[in-house]
């Protein structure tokens, strides 16, 4: 499906891959008027565990267009090596009618066949801006993909302002009928003034990861 932010249409395909070696394409349309020039295409992996990215050619994950005019397009092509799904986004860093020019698309989610489940959302049931001693909520939905058994956890972990990692919960995952959807909350009350991050890990029977998520909240004196 193509998505849309100035001044670029894109598109990746496929985004249901294979565990191991798969190629990927991703079309690039300028839809604006100026010429886009000496361009830097960067894709990159949000869960680097579960999926790692490179291109044909090149060392690093980069492709170069020298020119996409006016309602020009471009097709490139990457190579990504997958245990996992996983979250990636493009980044364009180049020349717009000769000024520098940067662009980063949102995040598009590559999703492993045969997985078991995904997670759809991370959400923080309060204020973005919550008062210290306060406790916080936070809800995690997570939908079956297959017949699973059971046997996967779901692991919340926080990340406070002085940079401690904190394992909040650690829940078992209910076997749900395909396309069923589970949501599961938890608490936690901020101490110290700062932003706090909060992480969901989905994992399998076997510990590997199947899915993260992550949401920020900031602490504040009442």
């Amino acid at each position: 499906m193509w998505k849309f932010k100035k001044p670029i249409q894109y598109e990746i395909t496929p985004t249901d891959i294979n565990e191991g070696i798969n190629w990927i394409t991703l079309k690039l349309k300028n839809i604006e008027s100026k010429t886009l020039s000496n361009l830097d295409v960067q894709l990159h992996s949000v869960q680097p565990h579960n999926l790692t990215v490179s291109a044909p050619g090149w060392p690093g994950v980069g492709q170069f267009i020298p020119e996409l005019g006016p309602l020009k397009g471009s097709d490139l092509l990457f190579r990504v090596d997958a245990i996992g799904s996983a979250d990636v986004y493009v980044t364009l860093e180049g020349r717009k009618d000769g000024e520098y020019f940067w662009w980063e698309s949102s995040w598009i989610t590559l999703q492993l066949t045969g997985e078991k489940a995904r997670i759809n959302s991370l959400l923080v049931l309060s204020s973005p801006y919550t008062p210290i001693g306060k406790p916080v909520s936070a809800e995690v939905s997570i939908q079956s993909l297959r017949k699973n058994g059971g046997g996967m956890t779901l692991e919340f972990w926080v990340e406070t302002p002085s940079w401690k990692n904190e394992l909040v919960a650690t829940m078992n995952v209910e076997d749900l009928p395909v396309g069923n959807i589970a949501h599961y909350k938890v608490e936690a009350t901020p101490q110290e003034e700062g932003l706090y991050t909060i992480y969901a890990y989905l994992h399998d029977e076997w510990g590997f990861e199947i899915d993260s998520a992550i949401e920020t909240i900031y602490a504040q004196k009442p």
